[in-house]
């Protein structure tokens, strides 16, 4: 009997806006908050977890390992290694993935996988010219090379490299990359509208039925403790004839992408508990699913850097001898409504499919009952280590919720490559 590894359960912190209440912590202590909520949402001891690992993609230099620094003051002992990785929007998806493979290779039983991001502690640093004045200042001696150091000093020394979020070898910011891909596969500012409207109306419900505060633990913040509880980018009030006004976030002349319909720049923490079939009944776990297999694509970057998804889904369904209409639960990562709804027409098309998915004819027909149905990432936020295990915590519980019996989740990454996962409810 082949070896079974299950998904235990998974906790997060809220998902908040950046530049809002997690403005002064780092990356590891929201990490903490989240290891802390998934130990006492299971009840696993802390002497159990065998491994820790967590993806990232803005590292701060004083917690390289983020997974580490989160781990230990999480309460997790000091035996336990941990590792920290980074594969951008689907971090968290490769931390899970990693934790899999290893355990079905027997090195642990027990694992917590996930991510963590806090984009509103985002290193800023100087350009490489000051960078190099200050390393040379190393090797100043006495007041005379102090001297000469201060006077060699600019102004234009002091202004700081701003971030951007731009692909390193196309040097495009993904939003301009959706515009094109959404003008390539015939999809509508409306339509990407629409789409953003329901993501935000969707989880509002599953706040209001109680589906999300489940997968959320409670953040309270030192001095005051003031109690954070809930995602606060979410807009139940969400309507088309306001977010139909929005100019054009990144082509203004001919872009269709806004900030509405685009997800926003988001702080937080996501962790799951993974382990064999064999310890979970030994330590009295309860799964929740079973994870049946995982695929990371790669494609063109000029052309494709978001049709992850797409590529990623027919790969697995494929691997796996089921059809789209096999799948219950659909979880895709919405980095953009107008990136979902293109890899949403390329699943559905057979010209598509015949030239890049060696397929006779369409992957099939996405069933907008199974989609997202608590929301997405383009409400409730996209921290960008972390939203994986999001994904595959909402998947499972969707299994139970809905009845279903598989489910796929799906998400693109900077770079061009992208990730789905197969669960199977347990």
């Amino acid at each position: 009997m082949s070896k079974k590894i299950v998904v235990i359960d998974g906790c997060r912190t809220p998902f908040l806006k950046s530049g809002t209440d997690y403005m002064d912590l780092m990356s590891y202590e929201l990490g903490t908050y989240a290891i802390k909520g998934l130990l006492t949402k299971t009840g696993v001891d802390p002497k159990d977890i065998e491994q820790v690992i967590m993806g990232t993609v803005i590292s701060n230099l004083q917690t390289s390992n983020v997974a580490r620094e989160a781990a230990l003051t999480g309460g997790i002992p000091n035996t336990t290694p941990c590792s920290t990785v980074t594969m951008a929007c689907i971090s968290a998806n490769r931390a899970i993935s990693n934790a899999y493979v290893e355990m079905l290779a027997g090195q642990y039983d027990v694992a917590i996988a996930g991510g963590v991001e806090n984009t509103s502690d985002t290193p800023i640093g100087f350009r490489r010219e000051m960078r190099k004045k200050l390393f040379n200042a190393q090797k100043l001696r006495g007041l005379g090379d102090t001297l000469k150091f201060i006077f060699s000093l600019s102004y234009k020394d002091f202004l700081p490299e701003k971030p951007r979020v731009a692909e390193f070898s196309t040097n495009r910011v993904m939003g301009q990359d959706c515009d094109m891909m959404a003008a390539r596969f015939g999809v509508e500012r409306n339509a990407q509208d629409e789409f953003a409207v329901r993501s935000h109306h969707l989880a509002a419900k599953a706040w209001d039925d109680g589906h999300l505060a489940k997968e959320v633990c409670k953040v309270a913040l030192p001095p005051k403790f003031k109690a954070i509880q809930k995602d606060n980018g979410v807009r139940g009030d969400s309507k088309m004839e306001k977010v139909s006004k929005l100019r054009p976030a990144f082509d203004r002349k001919y872009g269709t992408l806004t900030a509405a319909n685009s997800s926003f720049l988001t702080d937080g923490a996501a962790v799951t508990l993974l382990a064999t079939e064999e310890k979970a009944k030994e330590l009295g776990l309860t799964p929740k699913a079973e994870i049946v297999d995982y695929v990371f694509t790669g494609q063109d970057l000029m052309n494709e850097l978001l049709l992850g998804p797409a590529y990623a889904i027919s790969e697995i369904l494929k691997r796996n001898d089921l059809e789209l209409d096999d799948i219950d639960v659909l979880e895709i990562h919405e980095a953009f409504a107008g990136q979902v709804l293109a890899n949403i027409n390329a699943l559905e098309s057979d010209e598509f499919a015949k030239e890049n998915f060696g397929r006779d004819k369409a992957v099939g027909k996405v069933d907008f009952d199974k989609l997202n149905l608590w929301g997405g990432s383009l409400s409730i936020g996209h921290p960008f280590g972390a939203t994986g295990s999001r994904l595959l915590t909402t998947a499972a519980n969707r299994l139970h919720a809905e009845n279903g019996k598989y489910a796929l989740l799906s998400a693109c990454a900077a770079g061009a490559h992208g990730h789905a996962m197969l669960i199977k409810k347990y």
